[in-house]
């Protein structure tokens, strides 16, 4: 049996599915996935409750939060720097601070596409963050980001079962621009391609336009019209993955990979055929 533990340090569009996805129809065997959640928050005081998680005794973590590189996250990787760890995040965006994270023995899975929310009280409110998060899930699922992690969670998982355990598992150092994760989404018409890519090109612009208004800017009209801006921007990448996905259903060319019960990964492509 293979333990994957899961802490969710605030809030990314990726938090929402990533302990479910290596077991997206509850039947797998040989994996038992628990997680440590902290909320919405991710101070140091969040990571160091995290070490009571330390209990279940997982073959592997996965840290994700945003900003890897906050006061928060930082101090829950020294907590499980005993443990093979894999950060996911939206950043650090910069080489330097991935081959830090490298060398200090942790795997990453940066995802600059998984886009900043617009996180100031005069324009959120649960209804918009909930909306502006099913956006965001809707062009992380359908353009390639959930099966490039599945894919990578599967491999370390697979390692462990063989019974690697520690530093000799070989841990993912992946950087997902736009370009690499639309190459997991499995489309085959290059204009259902275009319309995914452009989306999670839109989606990384997103984090530039929020950035500010969550920030920088002081005035309440231009804090609510740019963190509108970003959350609009959102909305429009998220219908452009809705229509490269209806594309593919109409050419009944969606692309499914299904796990196995022993985990094996499945391909299908024509809707009554049967994975293998």
């Amino acid at each position: 049996m293979v333990n994957i533990g899961f802490i969710k340090m605030g809030n990314l569009g990726m938090s929402q599915v990533i302990n479910l996805i290596q077991d997206e129809i509850a039947a797998r065997e040989g994996i038992t996935v628990r997680v440590f959640g902290t909320g919405a928050k991710m101070s140091p005081a969040e990571a160091a409750a995290s070490e009571s998680f330390k209990q279940w005794n997982a073959d592997f973590v996965i840290i994700i939060s945003p900003n890897a590189a906050a006061p928060g996250p930082t101090a829950a990787r020294e907590i499980w720097k005993d443990v093979p760890c894999i950060v996911v995040s939206d950043g650090p965006t910069k080489k330097e601070a991935r081959e830090t994270l490298e060398k200090d023995g942790f795997g990453y899975i940066i995802l600059p596409v998984d886009p900043l929310i617009g996180a100031k009280r005069e324009f959120l409110d649960p209804v918009e963050m909930a909306s502006f998060n099913s956006d965001a899930m809707k062009v992380l699922s359908v353009c390639g980001v959930v099966r490039l992690i599945q894919e990578e969670l599967d491999k370390v998982t697979d390692q462990v079962a063989a019974g690697k355990s520690g530093k000799d598992l070989e841990l993912p150092h992946i950087f997902a621009k736009p370009e690499k994760c639309v190459e997991h989404a499995g489309f085959a018409n290059p204009y259902a391609k275009a319309k995914a890519l452009a989306a999670l090109h839109m989606a990384e612009k997103v984090a530039q336009v929020n950035f500010p208004a969550c920030f920088m800017l002081k005035e309440i009209d231009q804090v609510c019209l740019t963190a509108a801006a970003g959350h609009e921007i959102m909305g429009a990448a998220a219908q452009l993955a809705t229509q490269a996905r209806e594309i593919e259903k109409s050419n009944d060319t969606v692309f499914r990979q299904p796990h196995a019960k022993n985990g094996t990964l499945l391909k299908k492509v024509k809707l009554y055929q049967k994975p293998e």
